[in-house]
């Protein structure tokens, strides 16, 4: 079966940028402090209940892969595009990156103890989110965690023929997070915390964070 449009489109747009996105993002969190709070926050529910392996899902160059791995966490970074990973483990070679889909993972049932999603699912169109959302959760322990990051909107998709320096083609889509967190709660998540933040450093939308938790048999 061959992959979805949107799949191919967004590995084949990261793959074209992935250096120049590398170093203009490399110390992008040293000036974000509520981003590193909240990637704190995350670290600590997990370790609170019983900690054990995290993945950080889309990770691009690894830089929030790094800055877990930093705050203690048991981290490892899978990405679509092989020339991020290719950034990811230049840069990091102390962790370990893997070539991988979000609707697809290479991991058995119930392996991680949380997920970290950084703006991971911005590529996929809304109506096909709650199969990444279903996968997300096949592979999360009964009670593990899961952070979105994504900018927020009502559902509309912007097309970018241009970035980081290079023509390309790519769909953004600004996501609801009410949506979101309905689509969570229908594939087994229990949403904990919903956070919304206004722009800043020049953001064009609002930011969320939605925190969630595999839900456990009653």
């Amino acid at each position: 079966m061959g992959q979805p449009q949107h799949v191919a489109a967004t590995r084949a747009a990261y793959d074209t940028v992935a250096a120049d996105y590398a170093e203009l993002l490399r110390d992008e969190l040293e000036h974000k402090p509520f981003d590193r709070a909240t990637l704190a926050a995350f670290v600590d529910l997990v370790r609170r209940d019983g900690d054990g392996p995290i993945a950080d899902v889309g990770c691009g160059p690894g830089r929030v892969t790094a800055h877990l791995h930093g705050l203690g966490a048991q981290v490892s970074g899978i990405d679509l595009s092989p020339a991020m990973i290719a950034e990811a483990c230049a840069a990091h070679p102390e962790l370990r990156f893997a070539v991988g889909s979000i609707t697809a993972l290479d991991l058995a049932d119930a392996t991680l103890a949380g997920i970290v999603a950084w703006y991971s699912i911005i590529h996929t169109p809304p109506d096909e989110q709650p199969a990444v959302f279903a996968e997300l959760n096949r592979v999360l322990v009964p009670g593990g965690h899961l952070l979105l990051a994504f900018q927020s909107g009502d559902d509309e998709r912007v097309h970018l023929d241009h970035a980081y320096g290079h023509p390309l083609s790519l769909d953004v889509h600004r996501l609801c997070p009410d949506r979101v967190a309905e689509q969570l709660a229908d594939a087994g998540f229990d949403v904990t915390a919903p956070l919304i933040r206004e722009p800043a450093d020049g953001e064009k939308t609002p930011q969320a964070y939605v925190f969630a938790q595999r839900a456990t048999a009653s």
